[in-house]
């Protein structure tokens, strides 16, 4: 209807006098702005060549045609007066210089490129090592007894602050409670940090072992406290430049139970399971996958693999050879070998001894008769310091073999004294003929080689000893960690009670324990999935003369 009417008055103007034709000024709208975004320009200086020859092809310019800067280089007409020529040269510009716009999707992979770059994840891991290094400056400075930096202390101008502040420490010390005699005499552990996280949680500690090229590289076992199936187990690297995430994690169909570090290759990272199963991994990928795997070996393991580790023996034309040795629970000691697949051969089937309890001769036929009561389960083995052809083997009958590599004999000797599983078995660094054995009979023994009973007994509280490990910096000192507690036997202060026991872990119970091979620190896993990092106190080092009490035939020992 508007614009019948509109075409009415346009045809009513013509010729009338109500009609006059004249310039009007329209109203500009609120002048807006927007940003844009477009990809970086990138400009280049670009050179060439001149001649004299291109002058003298140009028109010759005429004042008439206005300023040189405004003319048309094509022709004499200004460059005012030629139509659409300003609209073109902008349109042209702006052509040139405009990035296309991206749709969403095209965005979002742009995104996702940027934040999956390798060199955004390298700034972002030295990023997060130097945010490490400040939070736990104090703390990794003790450790690699190197001197703490102290913060500068802010004066504050108000009096007010400072007695607050005075306030608050009067009430914390009041809150503390005093400490008994007993306590604060004797020598006492103090928690640097502790390796955990979230994917760590529930899990056990099994098993620890330092990296031999890298001494700030620690790999850590988890499984089942108890095993139910439900978790999976996880092989964990953690750094000592960030405490509170692993660098690898490798994650595992069933329960780690042994780790160890490659010797002659420190990127391999072998790995037992509660299944079986011997993986190696190479450290170097952030690949989860296995590099070998025994899954497709003949003779892989059908117990569980309680302990491995890697040791050099000497090869057929003399030179060292490193090899991985596994003890499981299926009665087999075997080396494996690293080749394009993963492969072993036994070392040593362990046999199961007679049981001295008297039973009924049908009864004991019946069991001859089964596989599984021909052999014993294997739970550790430990290979002597100087002579790698020689090695101790736990059982869980509670027997200590000593058994050989090569040779006819394979068993040398047979120790008898534990009356319940053989846990770990540790020779001593120094006095080569020495060796410990701790047991779920709540006892540790200490052992010479060449007597089948035990010289010492060490007996402090009724609970299971998972773990013992000799001091590297002396040949008298120990450290073994029983359900709830970590303690440390010095056999030159005492025979008879431990020169230190501490609750390291009161939310659960301790199940392995590592020396620091750079640090005067001790590290204890327990059943929560915490590695802690604990600095020991100072222990003293036995003088030459105290070490007569590991020597064989001086009557030292009961």
């Amino acid at each position: 209807e508007r614009n019948k009417i509109y075409a009415e008055i346009c045809e009513a103007k013509i010729g009338s006098e109500y009609f006059e034709e004249k310039i009007v000024q329209t109203f500009s709208g609120a002048a807006k702005t927007k940003e844009v975004q477009c990809e970086t320009i990138t400009v280049a200086e670009k050179g060439k060549p001149g001649t004299d020859k291109k002058h003298f092809l140009l028109p010759p310019l005429s004042r008439q045609h206005g300023p040189v800067g405004l003319h048309d280089p094509c022709g004499s007409t200004p460059a005012w007066n030629t139509p659409g020529l300003c609209n073109s040269a902008s349109s042209i510009t702006l052509a040139e210089s405009a990035a296309p716009a991206r749709s969403p999707e095209e965005q979002e992979c742009h995104s996702g490129a940027i934040l999956t770059s390798a060199k955004l994840q390298q700034d972002l891991v030295v990023m997060e090592r130097i945010l490490m290094e400040n939070i736990f400056q104090p703390k990794l400075a003790v450790y690699r007894q190197i001197p703490v930096l102290i913060e500068p202390v802010v004066t504050s101008d108000t009096k007010v602050e400072e007695d607050e502040e005075d306030e608050e420490e009067e009430q914390e010390e009041a809150a503390e409670p005093a400490e008994s005699p007993a306590e604060g005499a004797g020598p006492r552990l103090e928690l640097l940090w502790s390796y955990r996280c979230d994917l760590t949680r529930g899990h056990s500690v099994s098993s620890m072992a330092w990296n031999k090229a890298n001494p700030d590289l620690l790999a850590v076992g988890y499984r089942e406290f108890v095993s139910r199936g439900k978790k999976k187990g996880l092989a964990c690297c953690w750094s000592l430049k960030n405490p509170m995430w692993p660098e690898r994690i490798f994650r595992c169909e069933h329960g780690v139970t042994a780790v160890d570090f490659s010797l002659a290759r420190p990127h391999l990272l072998a790995v037992g399971t509660a299944s079986g199963r011997v993986a190696v991994y190479d450290v170097r990928s952030r690949q989860d996958t296995a590099l070998l795997d025994s899954s497709a070996s003949l003779n892989k393991h059908k117990g569980p693999v309680w302990q491995l580790q890697w040791v050099e023996q000497e090869g057929g034309a003399g030179d060292k050879e490193e090899r991985l040795m596994c003890i499981s629970g299926d009665g087999r000691m075997t080396q494996w070998f690293i080749q394009q697949r993963l492969d072993c051969s036994d070392v040593m089937q362990i046999k199961r001894t007679e049981s001295e309890k008297k039973k009924s001769p049908g009864e004991r036929e019946r069991k001859s008769e089964g596989p599984i009561s021909q052999q014993a389960a294997g739970m550790c083995f430990d290979f002597h310091p100087k002579d790698t052809d020689i090695f101790l083997a736990g059982t869980e009958e509670g027997h200590i073999y000593c058994c050989s590599c090569s040779g006819k004999e394979q068993i040398l000797g047979t120790y008898r004294g534990h009356e319940g599983p053989v846990y770990k078995v540790a020779w001593n660094p120094t006095s080569t003929d020495m060796f410990l054995s701790c047991s779920a009979d709540w006892s540790i023994l200490l052992w010479h080689r060449d007597s089948h009973t035990p010289r010492l007994t060490f007996t402090s509280v009724t609970a299971f000893v998972h773990d013992i490990k000799w001091a590297p910096q002396s040949a008298l000192i120990f450290a073994a960690v029983n359900e709830k507690r970590v303690e440390i036997w010095d056999l030159s202060v005492s025979i008879f009670d431990p020169v230190l026991s501490y609750a390291a872990s009161p939310e659960g119970n301790l199940s392995s324990l590592l020396f620091a091979r750079n640090a005067e620190c001790l590290l204890l896993g327990d059943s929560c999935g915490q590695v802690g990092v604990w600095l020991l106190p100072s222990l003293a080092v036995p003088s030459a003369d105290q070490v007569w009490l590991c020597s064989p035939g001086r009557g030292s020992f009961p």
